[in-house]
């Protein structure tokens, strides 16, 4: 059996009820039609979520900002994930999946499509914010649909074809949107992730299973999760130990120009070898983590570490930069084994605890490049942002530990975590 075959076993997410289907019904949902189509949403997530970094220095002349005032429209997109994913997650408790995921599209093609109106920068910064509430729920129901499509062993294997979506954007999507930017505008860019939001909307409602709400589904019972620590703990871990990984990435074409005396043109091809990373992590990651969860979370915290301790002294070649940031890229992985680890052990909250793992990758967003602006404006030079990630990526580590050690409190007779 591959991924992409429908199981002959129930599906793994209990809280996933299927309405009743007469005799003559049609074939149950095809796991690869949806799969793939929930992975159109995540490539048009990641292309707007990393693009508008690059379109920055467009858009901001337009809207007559000058470039800090303009980041803080990059800064209203991850508020708007922070907030949205928790508020969608409850409120909408009691929606089918399927009706959910299809409505959050919707609004995230709104947001899109205004923010290339925005008349304004502080409409800009209104439209973005907009456009940010769906990101996390997204990716979190997306999540819960695909691991229960599947076997249980393999289900962060299909997680992982969701958030291949938003890595391949790294590759893909945003070169496309920044050149279409260059070429006839940024709003035309903005514009494009609108068009792409409409047709996964489409493609989900064609192919995606109802996934009716499991009976007893309340914004209070999804509110339950948490109350439960290894909740909390799993999150920490994703919001310390990736922040190592966006502390570098940030400063990634300013260390190029400053340190390495890369031309401009470079840039774009290591951002490249970024995604690259990204999209072999998510993968491997997620073979590895269905065979054992637990350990392939803390073995990625130490690839983390070890590949950003290499950073500062590989700044001085860009031969020897391209592949360090190619293995620091491959700590994406972490996030799809979290993302599964939620499932476990959020119990009967399975949406918010899904949903709140990109909350919690977009804190890590903002603390990576705080921490490492700190270190750069105390004078320790762009090459100590790889320190300021090994101190993060270990951090996470000593999270990942205490979520180990309770577990084993908790149920001693567990001889493997899995």
């Amino acid at each position: 059996m591959t991924l992409l075959d429908l199981p002959e076993t129930a599906p793994l997410d209990a809280e996933v009820a299927e309405t009743a289907a007469p005799a003559t019904a049609s074939p149950g949902p095809r796991p690869g039609l949806v799969l793939a189509a929930l992975a159109v949403g995540g490539f048009a997530i990641g292309t707007t979520e990393f693009a508008s970094m690059s379109l920055l220095p467009a858009f901001a002349p337009d809207l007559g900002i000058d470039a800090p005032t303009a980041g803080h429209v990059i800064s209203a997109y991850a508020l708007g994930v922070v907030v949205g994913a928790p508020v969608i997650a409850v409120l909408a408790a009691k929606v089918a999946r399927r009706t959910l995921l299809v409505g959050l599209m919707v609004l995230f093609a709104l947001g899109n499509g205004l923010s290339a109106l925005a008349p304004s920068y502080d409409w800009m910064l209104a439209f973005r914010f907009l456009a940010g509430l769906p990101h996390g729920a997204y990716f979190g129901v997306a999540a819960l649909v695909a691991a229960s499509l599947v076997p249980r062993q393999r289900r962060t294997q299909a997680v992982s074809r969701v958030i291949l979506g938003l890595t391949v954007a790294t590759v893909v999507g945003v070169p496309l949107a920044n050149g279409i930017g260059q070429l006839v505008g940024w709003r035309w860019s903005f514009g494009l992730v609108a068009l792409l939001a409409v047709l996964t909307a489409v493609l989900v409602r064609l192919h995606a299973p109802l996934g009716a709400p499991a009976a007893g589904a309340s914004p209070l019972r999804e509110l339950g999760a948490l109350r439960r620590g290894q909740v909390w703990l799993t999150l920490a871990t994703g919001a310390i130990g990736f922040g190592g990984l966006f502390s570098v990435y940030t400063y990634l074409a300013s260390t190029l120009l400053g340190v390495t005396h890369a031309t401009p043109a470079s840039i774009p091809a290591v951002l490249a070898v970024f995604g690259l990373g990204m999209t072999v992590g998510n993968l491997v990651c997620a073979w590895a983590a269905d065979r054992a969860q637990m350990p392939a979370a803390g073995a990625t915290l130490v690839w983390s570490a070890a590949a950003l301790a290499l950073y500062p002294a590989a700044t001085a070649s860009l031969w020897a930069l391209a592949p360090v940031v190619f293995l620091i890229g491959c700590g994406c992985g972490l996030a799809t084994i979290l993302q599964t680890r939620l499932m476990d052990v959020a119990e009967d909250a399975q949406t918010l605890a899904a949903a709140l793992n990109h909350s919690a990758f977009n804190v890590a967003n903002a603390l990576g490049p705080w921490l490492a602006g700190l270190a750069l404006t105390a004078g320790f030079g762009l090459p100590a942002t790889g320190w300021v990630g090994v101190g993060l990526a270990l951090g996470g580590l000593a999270i990942w530990a205490v979520s180990v050690l309770a577990e084993r409190r908790d149920r001693p007779s567990v001889r493997r975590l899995a």
